[in-house]
């Protein structure tokens, strides 16, 4: 069998796997969907969020020959992270706010459109959203051949893959209060879990689950509060460390009811372990970014998670920043891995150092600083507590000067890839720090509750951005390639020895794993704060796909037409890419490679 039949074998399945007699779980047949390399039917490729491919047409020794293959536009100039999925024949594409959602025909010439969705929202929600509108794409089950997209305004919507039709939307989150929803929903058999923004609104953040039958919402874990709340119980494993160990440390770690808007939201990327049953997620800052206004540890902001997808009971928790002083969200993702028998998962953290953990029992195994951090010396393994530099810490008596990483981080939401033969992970870094000052602010529902003024500016060195490899068991940079602006899009990793990410000037780059060296660059319309993904086309070829468009928290100030002449605007993102507008204008593409000719056997 050729790898054209292989394809449309499994175009043909994919499209009956609702109607058909399989006996397979809703679960399993997404993992095995995941297991065809010439899809993409997740954020990360596979739950893992590996977002390594299988797939080795494209080589380092012929990447130099890519080209455009056809282009799309979503018709919105905002900032597009986040990667299409590829389902049989159909790309699905998802845009930055109103979150329109295309079906694509990959079987025809140019991958003409099928369907639109365009989903009804308020134009007021966008203030809402701190640090632009985006999202950051959608969920797929093959079992009811549906996807899922969590809109801006706190819905989740789910429409007919086939049809562009909706099935459902259902409520999760209540703009007018300053909740908003812009994370990839996760799909574990009939369950779909979903995050919530609005750390700088004092929201209580929280993961929510619904019915992928009829969206019918299954429970709620906050991540502040008693642990009834949270959903710890009996069965949450015992922290090994001292400071994570008691009872409603949710509500004991903050003064008086601070914990109800005390942050902590969950915008960025989940993974799962089918073997664990467990997703893995971080969550964000406690409300209010003046520390003094809320002593304490506060628990579970700037904490990792695992969970079980059914009930959302909490398998370990681990804080990581305890009584954050710098807006270091947590929220970046966790990719999971296995090493010498041992089930591990990484994470870049806002605060600059680049963890791995035991997967099965939240314990920190490596934890070391993949930029120049000043605020800490090191994280203490006994502890688990950062060892922190009392002159870095922030504070409402003056301006704390120079502190690396800034709030942005070290990473931001750009998600990192995995090579399991190398045993490297490819980071898309900022090298970005900051003077950063406390100020009083009172709580208003809806309105913005960030109590601090925020100057960044590039780190050591000057470059603001870099994609790394790292070795997760030694916590040690291999290669760096330094970039001028931060490296604001998410990297993608193959089998034939390529590591593809964008810039925010808007190249896509192509490099060789081993080395870092660079062996191909496009430059796309615009900015790509988006992922690079792959696929097998029906034709029997490979294609590498990105977005442009210039935006998100690094991007905000071309996305959303903000001068430069206050380096302390976008939340202090200005004074670091007040010259961003320089390299790169507003866009909404897909941008779509492949090599020329027909594909090799």
């Amino acid at each position: 069998m050729n790898r054209f039949t292989r394809f449309s074998s499994w175009a043909v399945l994919a499209g009956t796997l609702t109607v058909g007699a399989s006996a397979a779980s809703a679960q399993q047949q997404l993992i095995e969907a995941s297991k065809n390399p010439g899809q993409w039917v997740m954020p990360g490729r596979t739950y893992d969020l590996q977002r390594h491919s299988p797939l080795k047409q494209i080589t380092t020794a012929n990447v130099k020959d890519l080209q455009v293959a056809w282009t799309f536009s979503t018709g919105v100039l905002r900032g597009h992270e986040g990667n299409p999925l590829v389902i049989g024949h159909v790309m699905y594409v998802h845009s930055a706010f109103p979150n329109k959602v295309f079906a694509l025909d990959l079987s025809k010439p140019g991958a003409p459109q099928i369907w639109q969705f365009t989903p009804e929202q308020p134009a007021d929600v966008i203030p809402i959203a701190c640090c632009d509108v985006v999202n950051r794409g959608l969920a797929y089950s093959p079992k009811y051949d549906r996807l899922f997209i969590e809109l801006l305004s706190g819905d989740l919507l789910a429409l007919d893959a086939k049809t562009g039709k909706q099935v459902y939307r259902v409520k999760s989150a209540d703009y007018k209060k300053g909740e908003t929803m812009t994370n990839a929903p996760l799909v574990v058999g009939d369950v779909v879990v979903t995050g919530i923004s609005g750390g700088e609104f004092g929201v209580r953040g929280r993961v929510t689950a619904f019915s992928a039958v009829d969206g019918k919402e299954l429970w709620r874990g906050y991540s502040t509060g008693p642990d009834k709340d949270v959903l710890i119980t009996a069965n949450t494993l015992k922290s090994p460390y001292p400071s994570d160990q008691g009872t409603d440390l949710g509500v004991s770690t903050w003064q008086g009811d601070q914990w109800e808007r005390g942050g902590g939201t969950t915008w960025g990327w989940y993974s799962y372990d089918p073997d664990l049953n467990l997703f893995y997620y971080g969550s964000g800052n406690p409300g209010v970014w003046n520390p003094d206004q809320r002593p304490g540890d506060n628990k579970w902001s700037m904490s990792l998670w695992a969970r079980n997808p059914q009930t959302g009971e909490v398998k370990w928790v681990y804080q990581m920043t305890p009584h954050d002083a710098w807006d270091y969200d947590g929220v970046n993702e966790m990719v999971l891995f296995d090493k010498d028998g041992k089930k591990l998962l990484a994470h870049f953290d806002r605060n600059g150092f680049g963890y791995t953990l035991d997967r099965t029992t939240g314990k920190v195994l490596v934890a070391e600083p993949y930029g120049p951090v000043n605020w800490a010396t090191k994280i203490d393994l006994t502890t688990g507590r950062p060892v922190e530099d009392p002159s870095k810490r922030t504070n409402a008596k003056g301006n704390t000067q120079g502190i690396c990483p800034a709030a942005i981080g070290f990473k931001d939401q750009q998600p990192s890839s995995y090579d399991p033969e190398t045993g490297l992970f490819f980071v898309p870094t900022n090298n970005i720090c900051m003077d950063y000052e406390g100020v009083e602010v009172k709580y208003s529902a809806g309105q913005p509750y960030v109590g601090a003024i925020v100057r960044m500016f590039p780190g050591p060195g000057g470059n603001r951005g870099a994609v790394i490899a790292w070795d997760p068991m030694k916590g040690k940079i291999v290669w760096k390639d330094q970039e001028n602006l931060a490296a604001y899009g998410g990297t993608m990793n193959t089998a034939g020895g390529v590591v593809f990410y964008g810039t925010m000037e808007g190249w896509l780059k192509a490099v060789d794993a081993k080395t870092g060296k660079l062996l191909w660059e496009f430059k796309t319309p615009s900015g790509i704060i988006g992922s690079p993904m792959t696929y097998v086309g029906p034709d029997g070829k490979q294609y590498v796909a990105v977005l442009s468009g210039i935006g998100g928290w690094a991007g905000i100030g071309v996305a959303a037409g903000i001068g430069a002449e206050d380096p302390t605007a976008g939340l202090g993102a200005l004074g670091a890419f007040g010259d961003a507008g320089h390299y790169s204008n507003q866009g909404g593409v897909l941008t779509v490679f492949a090599l020329p000719g027909a594909a090799k056997p």
